[in-house]
């Protein structure tokens, strides 16, 4: 997924574009707190080294959520991932 770099046009702060390891990383911090952990942001800025504030996490989640939906709803269509070594 290309969010990183929307990321970065929609807000027009290129320093906010995530990598792709980022986004990977993310991904899967995510995946141990869920939405009703408390401080989540927070411990998902932690778990990712620090490396992004807790409102970085979030916004890149609300961005996340965004392009599900588009997907969801026919406006874009659905990715084609490689899938031999896509998250290498």
């Amino acid at each position: 997924m290309s969010s990183g770099s929307r990321s970065s046009s929609r807000n027009g702060n290129a320093a906010s574009e995530w990598s792709k390891k980022e986004n990977k990383l993310f991904e899967q911090v995510l995946a141990c707190y869920g939405e009703g952990t408390p401080d989540r942001w927070h411990k998902v800025s932690r778990a990712m080294g620090g490396s992004r504030t807790a409102d970085e996490v979030r916004r890149q989640y609300e961005l996340l959520q965004e392009d599900i939906q588009s997907i969801e709803n026919g406006r874009i269509p659905f990715p084609k991932y490689n899938t031999q070594g896509a998250w290498n």
